[in-house]
């Protein structure tokens, strides 16, 4: 049971629901040119805070509408990461006359972590059907899960910008056709064609 999960096995949860985000945050440091303490704490913070928020708000709608999120995550996250990818691969091909300051703006930060954090709403309805009302242990979970995210996405992004900074489009090439793979892989595990 959830309940009795002891550090070590509530960490490898923490870093199992973060691999997502840890990926998409090396994308976004292959796309940035110029990396600043900033980015890191902007992406971790995204990200961290959707990873712990998700599950928290799944854990309180509870197993009423279990069925309902369970049969259509995997498609919301393949339509936002495929759809984010296929943008990067778009302008991986456009001249670098434009600075592409809005990289980290509200609405592409939104979009990255509702994507990212989307299995996680799912993982905190069954932490409601573990924990039997357990309120207290249901917030520590889903903090140590935000700090987990927050930590190796900020990581990530650091990651990614050193090595792409070399390649520039290429990279940014790499890191659109690596959410796009992201998104068909939990597609494909969802529907029970892969198992990792």
């Amino acid at each position: 049971m959830f309940y009795f999960l002891n550090i070590f096995e509530l960490f490898i949860l923490a870093v199992g629901l973060s691999m997502d985000a840890f990926a998409v945050a090396i994308c976004k440091g292959l796309a940035t040119r110029e990396l600043k303490p900033r980015h890191m704490l902007t992406v971790g913070a995204w990200f961290g805070g959707f990873q712990a928020i998700m599950p928290l708000i799944g854990y309180f709608v509870g197993t009423a509408f279990a069925k309902y999120v369970t049969a259509i995550d995997h498609w919301i996250a393949l339509v936002l990461l495929c759809g984010i990818g296929g943008n990067m691969i778009k302008e991986s091909f456009e001249k670098e006359e434009e600075e592409q300051c809005d990289s980290y703006g509200f609405r592409t930060m939104l979009v990255m972590a509702v994507a990212t954090s989307i299995d996680a709403l799912a993982a905190g309805i069954s932490l409601a059907m573990d924990l039997n009302g357990n309120n207290t242990y249901a917030f520590i979970a889903v903090a140590f899960i935000g700090i987990i995210t927050f930590a190796l996405s900020a990581i990530g992004v650091k990651i990614g910008n050193i090595y792409g900074a070399k390649f520039k489009s290429k990279a940014e090439f790499a890191g659109g056709l690596i959410l796009i793979i992201l998104g068909i892989k939990i597609l494909l595990e969802h529907l029970g064609v892969i198992n990792f």
